[in-house]
């Protein structure tokens, strides 16, 4: 890891580089301690709800200690943000705007390059208002239900996402994550692979007939959650 001397709030940025933003400056937007940035940030990441990312570290200029922080992308600064304070949303979209002008702005000569101006700067900020909207769901389902324990049935799953069972399963089926087996509901190997399945078979014993039960494991209640709420929030804003 590489190890900085100054505070990690401050982007200079190479042409083509993608902007992120540091946890240290999340913590200052939402009047949150860093830490608790952090511990959202890796708990978020454990759940698969924001990309994976190395920590770094840099060392305090006044105590001459090391701290690790974090470098997120735009998306996933919406998702930590949603989870944290929502209240500062505005701040964050706002912040982004500075990031993404590249800290400076020409100043409009005449009243329609100003009208201009204003039209576009509201333009872009509904836009990324529209994209937390989606990415907020997401993050309130990971904070309610990450404590999940244990293996769900369909019926139950999608109980708990208060989704009709119909509209539920057209949606595993089309996404690629289930299929039907003899009209019941399988998942794709490779999502039990990826441990958000298991499979239980067995015999009954007065017919002795072999059956198959296909279960969300907790990892996957999270995963599936997340995406339902994504769609969810999609359809609203059709």
């Amino acid at each position: 890891m590489n190890i900085n001397v100054m505070c990690p709030t401050h982007h200079a940025v190479a042409a083509g580089q993608q902007i992120t933003m540091s946890s240290r400056e999340i913590a200052k937007l939402v009047d949150s301690r860093h830490s608790n940035v952090c511990i959202a940030i890796e708990r978020l990441m454990n759940s698969g709800v924001i990309g994976g990312y190395a920590a770094m570290q840099y060392t305090h200029p006044q105590n001459q200690q090391v701290y690790h922080y974090y470098e997120v992308n735009k998306r996933d600064s919406y998702v930590i943000v949603a989870q944290l304070c929502p209240e500062f949303t505005a701040r964050l979209v706002d912040r982004w705007q500075e990031l993404e002008s590249g800290g400076g702005m020409a100043v409009p000569q005449t009243l329609p390059e100003a009208l201009r101006l204003a039209a576009d700067l509201a333009e872009q900020k509904q836009r990324l208002s529209d994209e937390l909207a989606i990415a907020a769901p997401k993050a309130e389902f990971v904070d309610r239900y990450v404590k999940a324990t244990g293996s769900m049935t369909f019926r139950q799953v999608a109980k708990l996402l208060n989704a009709k069972e119909p509209e539920f399963a057209m949606f595993l089926i089309e996404k690629g994550i289930m299929y039907r087996l003899n009209r019941v509901l399988t998942p794709m190997s490779k999502h039990i692979e990826a441990g958000r399945f298991e499979v239980k078979t067995g015999t009954t014993n007065q017919t002795n007939y072999a059956f198959n039960q296909s279960r969300f494991t907790a990892k996957g209640v999270r995963w599936i959650g997340g995406l339902w709420a994504e769609h969810i929030s999609k359809g609203q804003m059709a």
